[in-house]
């Protein structure tokens, strides 16, 4: 019986020690990647100007310009806050103005600049290809993809696709892919802002139209300016 009784003792004292061990809490290990980059698609909606434009020339109706890419981000310093990203993107333009283009009897664009009430309706749109490389700026950390940027570089463009419509009342006149139009235009772009809603401002370095002049003989050397706003999307 004291056997009994000296074993149920051992027994009852290693069952209350069993239950007053702990097990330590075993963490996940989060590793932090200190190598990232700004990679990011892009789309942008802007407002579309024409600058050095002819005399009496002017802008009717929102003239409005879509374009949207993905941009390849390239820290250069060790905190990769400054950086250099390229990138390949799409963007529609499209343009209401009084600078009307016509055709002649053998089918040769004629280019003028009419009151709006010698016309019903006049427009230009183009398609391009772009491909943008700029230097990056931002305050950005491996934690945090909320920050403040100021992006600027410069954008050249392939016209691939482009479009004239001028109805003067009595006839529509339907211009596509102009052989005047500059197939490749360039030119500069500055982006700012914080996190996704950034400003956006880009200036033609070149003409849009190569070597034409007006039923006045005056040479026509516009160019685009485009204002809007950019959305960067990791």
């Amino acid at each position: 019986m004291r056997l009994f009784f000296t074993c149920l003792f051992f027994v009852s004292f290693f069952n209350v020690f069993a239950q007053e061990e702990v097990k330590p809490e075993i963490k996940p290990v989060i590793k932090i990647d200190s190598l990232y980059r700004e990679d990011q698609f892009y789309f942008s909606v802007t407002y579309n100007l024409l600058v050095n434009t002819p005399e009496k020339l002017k802008q009717d109706k929102f003239s409005a310009g879509l374009s949207a890419g993905f941009l390849r981000d390239m820290p250069i310093n060790k905190k990769r806050t400054v950086a250099i990203a390229a990138g390949l993107g799409l963007t529609y333009q499209n343009f209401y103005q009084n600078f009307t283009i016509s055709e002649d009897i053998k089918g040769a664009p004629i280019y003028g600049v009419n009151d709006y009430d010698e016309f019903v309706s006049n427009r230009f749109r183009q398609y391009s290809v772009d491909l943008p490389i700029e230097f990056r700026w931002r305050n950005s950390t491996y934690e945090s993809t909320k920050f403040w940027r100021i992006y600027g570089g410069v954008k050249m463009s392939y016209i691939f696709s482009s479009k004239s419509i001028l109805n003067d009342g009595e006839n529509t006149y339907k211009i596509t892919n102009n052989p005047d139009v500059n197939t490749f235009q360039y030119g500069v772009y500055l982006a700012t802002g914080y996190n996704t809603w950034n400003v956006y401002a880009y200036y033609g370095l070149n003409p849009l139209f190569d070597s034409v002049s007006t039923l006045s003989a005056e040479k026509v050397k516009m160019r685009a300016m485009n204002i809007g706003i950019i959305f960067y999307i990791l």
